[in-house]
């Protein structure tokens, strides 16, 4: 029998340090609720050649527990963009595609040649040649796919956004490697032509792709749904992506575009949701090994010596493209916050901007040293991408509350209710208070929540609940009670406590969770306490006693009597401890 040895050089030894960082990272970043995104960075950081790996040839043992050739993971780290682009257009289909068209060709046409236009004048201000100003400035108008989706998703207004800009920078990616390629100082001027050829070859491969997976997809997957195999089920499902991919790639297309199409086609089939989750872990640990890759290259030693100079083009990089990007959405007609969170998010570069530099530095539009800057600036500004978006979000918030207050919250002279937490249960409450001409405002963090109340016609405003100011603002004095419809137990029940200590007479109403939740709630100085599970009990009990019969004058003043003692008992004992008894000789004075 064969020996077969195990060397931490191998690609099994790289395995072992990926699989142990997901393990490690991805459950103590989940537990602190931060994002696992720095958590691989940081690990391919200390792992990487400019790490523990540069120790390795004194301390022979740091081989099992670093990876010393960042090259070697490079197709798998590519392999995780191409499955992120396939679970976007899992996401998609084709009418909703086609509905994004004047925002994808629009927007996004418009955000990437300004930005670039914008950092190229810069660039060549500073003393850059006009072709490698040019290069850079695309480069760096580049924004991260495999990191900004995961974020923002692409079913809120910021994803949206998001997505559309995304993926026209995708699809431009091969014309602007052909334009650098035809500034290139040796360049014959062919360029254009194999441009053109490349695009044509390119259409219709991406024809041929859609012809046959309209009509063969469904058989596929079918076949292999019959088998009841997860594993055929899986076979299947990486045998399209990995096709579609190196169909686009053989034609001189990105492999992404191949798997965003293969994305679309099954999202049209019956079979989009099991994909879509099978194929999700494999994703998730993709992603990881790219992000491991971008930590691995960053040279420490290096941003110690240009410190100041990394940190200032990084946080030029990130200005120049956040204001291009909230300018044009603005420009567009998106809400302020959003246009703020998203041009934030936007504004780091991506991975795609290492592609066009090598591009750009192969060609001699830029020097070598200028282009390993200009990566350390792009693996920099990946890092912090997390980061941007914790702060865009905030910055929305602030953005969102100022229009919000000033729009929605004239003062109010009148007794009224005040709403806190205006998601589905608010709505409702509010709906029957306006069904019986209550006055009352409504507030949450939410800003597309207020903002999608406001076009309702609702009176609602964005703001912290827990914010004094905010209380202030809520004319809580004036307020004949509150109702809290957060599901955010810890929350509400701070909330509770604060409200109860500024306004000792105000009724506070307060959704829980549960019996336990409720008992909380009253010992904060709730009024009432209203579980959800209690409720839910009730109705259905109220619902099965009409359907056998039982008159609905005693049916209501039963649920009355439970309720109430269910309620002593909450209050008292601070949970249902014991049965309560119906007290059935008050049955017919309460149905009187």
């Amino acid at each position: 029998m064969a020996h077969v040895s195990f060397s931490p050089s191998t690609p099994l030894g790289d395995a072992l340090v990926i699989l142990g960082a997901a393990g490690i990272v991805i459950p103590v970043f989940a537990r602190f609720r931060i994002t696992p995104v720095i958590g691989f960075i940081l690990v391919g950081l200390l792992v990487g050649p400019y790490g523990l790996g540069r120790h390795v040839a004194e301390l022979p043992w740091l081989a099992f527990v670093t990876i010393t050739d960042a090259q070697a993971l490079a197709p798998f780290a590519e392999f995780g963009i191409i499955l992120l682009l396939f679970s976007v257009g899992l996401e998609l289909s084709f009418d909703r595609l086609w509905a994004m068209r004047k925002q994808v060709l629009g927007l996004g046409a418009a955000e990437l040649l300004l930005a670039a236009l914008t950092l190229g004048v810069g660039l060549k201000l500073m003393g850059q040649s006009a072709a490698g100003a040019i290069g850079l400035g695309f480069a760096l108008s580049m924004s991260s796919t495999a990191l900004v989706l995961p974020i923002a998703g692409s079913t809120t207004p910021v994803g949206r956004a998001a997505l559309a800009m995304l993926l026209f920078e995708d699809l431009a990616l091969v014309p602007i490697i052909f334009l650098l390629g035809a500034l290139a100082p040796r360049a014959e001027g062919a360029g254009w032509m194999e441009l053109a050829q490349t695009l044509g070859y390119g259409a219709l491969v991406v024809a041929v792709l859609m012809v046959f997976g309209r009509y063969m997809l469904p058989h596929l997957f079918a076949q292999a749904a019959r088998t009841k195999s997860p594993e055929l089920f899986l076979s299947a499902s990486l045998l399209v992506v990995i096709v579609a991919a190196l169909a686009t790639a053989g034609v001189g297309l990105s492999p992404i575009v191949g798997a965003l199409i293969a994305g679309l086609l099954i999202a049209e089939t019956e079979y989009h949701t099991e994909v879509e989750g099978i194929i999700a872990p494999f994703k998730g640990l993709a992603l990881g090994v790219f992000l491991i890759t971008v930590g691995m290259s960053i040279d420490l030693a290096a941003v110690a010596q240009n410190w100041v100079a990394i940190i200032a083009a990084t946080a030029g990089v990130v200005v120049v493209k956040a204001a291009v990007t909230a300018g044009i959405l603005r420009l567009t007609g998106a809400r302020r916050g959003v246009a703020t969170e998203a041009g934030i998010l936007m504004s780091s570069p991506s991975e795609t901007t290492l592609i066009v530099l090598a591009t750009a530095s192969g060609a001699s539009l830029i020097a070598p040293s200028t282009a390993q800057f200009w990566q350390t600036v792009t693996a920099l500004g990946l890092t912090v991408t997390p980061l941007l978006a914790w702060a865009g979000r905030r910055l929305a918030r602030r953005v969102d509350a100022a229009s919000h207050h000033a729009q929605n919250l004239d003062e109010e002279t009148a007794p009224h209710a005040v709403i806190i937490g205006f998601g589905r249960v608010g709505r409702l409450v509010a709906d029957m208070l306006k069904a019986h001409d209550k006055p009352y405002v409504g507030v949450d963090s939410d800003p597309d929540l207020i903002a999608g109340a406001v076009r309702q016609g609702y009176r609602a405003t964005f703001g912290e609940a827990s914010s004094s100011h905010m209380l202030e603002r809520l004319g809580l004095d004036r307020a004949n009670c509150v109702i809290l419809t957060m599901d955010e137990p810890r929350t509400a029940q701070r909330l509770v406590k604060k409200l109860r200590a500024q306004y000792p007479d105000l009724p506070i109403l307060a959704r829980a969770r549960d019996t336990v939740h409720a008992a909380a709630m009253y010992r904060a100085g709730a009024t009432h306490a209203i579980p959800e599970t209690l409720e839910a009990t009730l109705q259905l009990s109220e619902a099965v006693l009409v359907e056998l019969g039982v008159p609905m004058g005693f049916v209501i003043a039963s649920i009355h009597e439970k309720r109430d003692e269910y309620r002593e008992i909450i209050m008292h004992d601070g949970g249902l401890s014991e049965k309560p008894k119906l007290k059935s000789s008050s049955l017919r004075e309460r149905a009187s």
